[in-house]
């Protein structure tokens, strides 16, 4: 017990917990001292002993004084026990609660269990080298993930290539077949393939980077883009024009800068559809052919039939997006065919029967 010195039971800096017991006492050597119920600390750097009730009572002894271990079992009416030999104390020790005794060991008595946790070799901790090494083969298998990926990519390519060309020369077989031709599922199965991609995408590498280039990709999104945007009430928002154009492009996608020069352009050029910002910052392709006044008028008009309308309820009357429905509202709000009612259920259009009135 003469290695043992009283301490403060605070951890040093760097110093951190392994494991902690209940209900230990403390034998010099064979002998039992009066430190009988206790809290056991293993850390990385002591073993510490805190009397169960006098919590300032913590005594202590530095692991490396300590030489090796041995497990006494326990048995009958006695518990077990773990003996920590010790080599002698320093010349400089603290002060402890024993100044000098003929033993070189100490028992700790594990009267609630828990030597088995006690015993426990630490865990080995890498040094620098363990950690580069680990990091090493961390980075190796990333890799290794990322290769296989590239390859899962481009096996899947390849197949979508396949099943483009395959579509393709299915349409075309069915589009010659034109005698047998009748409104069935096989012409709407025809216009199933015909929409599944573009067959010649403009591309950089075909046009150039130039105004070259934008031209003839405004000239072909406007083609493909006329009917469904018809289809679509007149109007498709660029995120919906985004996503369709890059889905019918297949491999060779394009970027949003790239898009949006494109619809810049279609108004100068005299395409069939041209690009419209609303003024709350939403972005439309427009046809051409559709009639702002026919707008107003035809919403004026739905409104005034269902006494009042949301942008969800007009949404679905006529076939747009809430956004879309929302921007015709607010258009017609602007011309002076609506006005508008804010609550805490939403933002809700009725007949502008100001206007509508004679004064």
């Amino acid at each position: 017990m003469d290695r043992f010195e009283w301490c403060d039971g605070n951890l040093y800096t760097g110093e951190q917990l392994v494991e902690q017991q209940t209900g230990v006492a403390l034998y010099d050597g064979q002998e039992k001292t009066a430190f009988e119920i206790g809290i056991l600390t293993l850390t990385t750097h002591r073993l510490m002993w805190r009397d169960h009730r006098n919590r300032s009572c913590v005594l202590c002894v530095p692991l490396s004084l300590v030489v090796y271990l041995e497990e006494q079992p326990s048995g009958f009416a006695k518990s077990a026990k773990i003996v920590v030999h010790l080599s002698p104390a320093p010349s400089q020790k603290a002060a402890g609660p024993v100044s000098s005794s003929n033993q070189s060991f100490v028992r700790l008595s594990f009267r609630e269990a828990g030597e088995k946790e006690a015993s426990i070799p630490p865990r080995h901790r890498p040094g620098i080298v363990g950690i580069e090494r680990s990091l090493d083969q961390r980075n190796k298998q990333m890799n290794k993930n990322i290769s296989h990926a590239f390859e899962d990519l481009s096996k899947l390519m390849e197949k979508a290539k396949e099943m483009v060309t395959l579509s393709k020369t299915i349409a075309t077989k069915i589009k010659e077949k034109q005698g047998d031709i009748t409104e069935d599922e096989t012409v709407k199965f025809k216009a199933y393939l015909l929409s599944m991609g573009i067959p010649n995408p403009v591309t950089r590498e075909t046009h150039g980077t130039g105004d070259k280039y934008y031209t003839e990709l405004a000239r072909q999104l406007a083609s493909m883009l006329a009917k469904p945007i018809e289809e679509s009430g007149g109007m498709m928002t660029l995120t919906d024009v985004y996503c369709r154009v890059n889905r019918a492009r297949g491999m060779e996608l394009l970027s949003p800068e790239d898009l949006m020069h494109a619809c810049e352009l279609m108004e100068m050029l005299g395409l069939p559809v041209k690009l419209r910002v609303f003024d709350s910052g939403v972005m439309v392709l427009q046809s051409q052919s559709q009639n702002e006044d026919e707008i107003v008028n035809n919403t004026t008009a739905l409104v005034t039939e269902q006494t009042s309308l949301t942008a969800e309820e007009l949404s679905q009357l006529v076939g747009l997006s809430v956004v879309l429905a929302r921007e015709r509202l607010l258009l017609t709000e602007k011309l002076g065919g609506v006005c508008r009612d804010e609550s805490i259920e939403g933002l809700r259009f009725y007949p502008n029967l100001f206007h509508s009135s004679e004064v």
